[in-house]
């Protein structure tokens, strides 16, 4: 789930990813980056750790997407996929 959205004041983009499995897990998450006009300017994947039954918030850098500052949608895939 999408908490914040990278900007030019903070390059990052925070998600929160939940675990409903009984054990821990690595989850792949996968973040877009679009600028105004629709146009995906980048789209890089992260691997999170989340507890059994729990949720883990993570931080993924925007700065693969070029100019920061153009960036006006994130998109993350709503299913992050567990790594076995």
């Amino acid at each position: 789930m999408l908490k914040r959205c990278a900007d030019a004041e903070d390059p990052y983009t925070t998600v929160e990813v939940r675990n409903p499995n009984a054990r821990d897990a690595i989850f792949t998450v996968k973040v877009g980056f679009r600028d105004g006009s629709g146009f995906k300017m980048a789209e890089t994947t992260d691997q999170v750790s989340v507890p059994a039954k729990g949720t883990a918030t993570h931080r993924v850098f925007a700065g693969r997407a070029g100019d920061v500052s153009r960036i006006s949608q994130c998109d993350v895939q709503r299913r992050a996929d567990a790594d076995e």
